[in-house]
């Protein structure tokens, strides 16, 4: 259950940080508050997915996908630049998060 709470969060948190992209600033108005609204709800799901998790293990695995989703979309959606060296950091960001749950389950996390 702690998974599916955790990926729920992911999902929102990734809608709400496209939403601020979208949001322009503030200048748009739907944007801006579903952004409030995607955080809000990913911040929910995370702490009800702390009943299950360890708070590390949550967080890196929430802010990791979320850094690596993020940077999907912004390179096919937005057109942003991905550089060889910004993949690469993400590759580490990616090791970091397996290399974290992999040590809480074997410390019986």
């Amino acid at each position: 259950m702690g998974w599916l709470l955790l990926a729920c969060a992911i999902v929102l948190e990734v809608s709400g940080t496209i939403s601020m992209k979208y949001s322009e600033s503030f200048t748009r108005l739907l944007p801006s508050i579903l952004m409030f609204v995607f955080y809000g709800a990913s911040f929910t799901f995370l702490n009800f997915a702390l009943d299950y998790l360890q708070v590390s293990v949550v967080y890196a695995v929430w802010s990791g996908v979320g850094i690596v989703l993020i940077a999907i979309f912004g390179y096919f959606v937005f057109q942003e630049k991905l550089t060889l060296s910004s993949a690469l950091w993400i590759g580490v960001i990616v090791a970091g998060v397996i290399g974290l749950n992999i040590s809480s389950k074997a410390h019986g996390g």
